[in-house]
This record gives C-alpha cells, sequence and structure tokens, in this order.
C-alpha cells in the first residue's frame, strides 16, 4: 500500500509539473537574406525579456522587457545605457486571405515534440511552415499578441487558431510561394528550464530614461 501511494503521488506531481507553463530560456537563432541573428527568451511567469546579441562580440545590442500582466514592452539599449517605453503599432494589414491547414508532419526541436502547420497567402506570394509545440509555452501567444509586429512570420502566425494556448513555434521557415525562395528561417536551438532571477526583468542601474 505504500509502494502504490508513493507511485500515485510521484504520478501526480509529474502529471502536475508538465501541466505548469515554462519558465527558463529559450535560445534562438534568426536568419533573414542578408545576416543570422543569435537571440534569448527569458521567462518567469508573466515576465519576459528579449535579447539580441551582435554576431561577432556575442554581446547584447538590445533587449526588450515584456510585462504580461501589465501589457507594456519596455526597450533597454545596452550601449546608451537608456530605456525607454515601445509603443504598440499599427496592426498589419493582410493583403487576401491566409489558408491555414495542419499538417501531418512531426518533428522533434531541441528536444520538443512539434506538430507541422501550413499559412498560404497567394495575394502576397507567400508560405510560412511552423512546427509548433502545442503546451505550457503560454507566455508566446500573449507576446505575440502584445508585442505587434508586422513581420510576417508574426502576423501569419496569430491566424492559426490552435487547442489549447501555450502553442510557440520551434522552427518556422517563410518562402516565396511561387519559386520557395527562402526568406526568413526561426530556429529555437537550447532551451533550459533554469529559473532566471528575477533581476533580469529589471531595468538595469545607472540606465536613464529616454523621452519619446
Amino acid at each position: 500500500m505504500k509502494r502504490l501511494f508513493t507511485f500515485l503521488a510521484a504520478l501526480v506531481l509529474g502529471s502536475f509539473l508538465m501541466a505548469q507553463n515554462f519558465n527558463g530560456v529559450i535560445e534562438f537563432r534568426y536568419t533573414n537574406q542578408n545576416d543570422t541573428t543569435l537571440n534569448t527568451y527569458s521567462v518567469k511567469g508573466k515576465k519576459v525579456r528579449l535579447d539580441q546579441y551582435n554576431k561577432k562580440t556575442k554581446t547584447v545590442e538590445g533587449s526588450f522587457l515584456f510585462d504580461l500582466d501589465g501589457a507594456e514592452v519596455k526597450f533597454l539599449n545596452p550601449k546608451r545605457k537608456i530605456w525607454g517605453s515601445q509603443k504598440s503599432e499599427t496592426p498589419q494589414v493582410i493583403r487576401g486571405q491566409c489558408v491555414v491547414s495542419k499538417g501531418n508532419g512531426i518533428k522533434t526541436i531541441a528536444g520538443i515534440k512539434c506538430n507541422e502547420y501550413v499559412v498560404k497567402n497567394s495575394a502576397e506570394n507567400t508560405v510560412i511552415t511552423y512546427w509548433i509545440s502545442d503546451s505550457k509555452y503560454d507566455f508566446f501567444p500573449a507576446l505575440v499578441k502584445l508585442w505587434n509586429r508586422k513581420d510576417k512570420q508574426s502576423v501569419y502566425f496569430s491566424q492559426i487558431k490552435i487547442v489549447g494556448q501555450g502553442a510557440m513555434p520551434m522552427l518556422s521557415e517563410e518562402k516565396q510561394l511561387t519559386d520557395g525562395k527562402l526568406l526568413t528561417r526561426l530556429e529555437v536551438i537550447k532551451i533550459s528550464t533554469v529559473v532566471p532571477d528575477a533581476s533580469t526583468f529589471e531595468i538595469p542601474a545607472g540606465y536613464s530614461k529616454l523621452d519619446q
């Protein structure tokens, strides 16, 4: 009986941990036709930090702090030691219609099982294939909505309606629909579950506010 109780307790605890939202650091590469950059998301609860690294020096070139509860975005400029509030962009107007389909493909990326989704838009001559994990990354859909960027990777992702709010692409490729030319690629390369310190999401000492 004692062994049975121990087994059931471990099973319940394991299920609870799997259901918890992600906290940790996600490292990913973003490639366009001109360059490849390294970036990281640091996540703790409803706080997210995005760091963008210099390709040569490996130092942080710029950062964004997201408060998902407060619906607030701030930017940090390490070189000038300034920070400011990031204004939300005007929503992108999509020409034509985005057609979303769920593919049959399954890939394991950075240790995470992902399902294939494809978004096509003939009017914009664009097709984006996403490989998506549909659990525990609740911060990501909320971040995309709050940041409201105009790039097609973000805009087309918002057209996918997935059961479960924790969906996050681990790999996505934007191509021209007519000739298959690769335009942009985003790939998660490493995931750590070490929870970032609270200071990660604060404005560093010595930074001055930039009034816009």
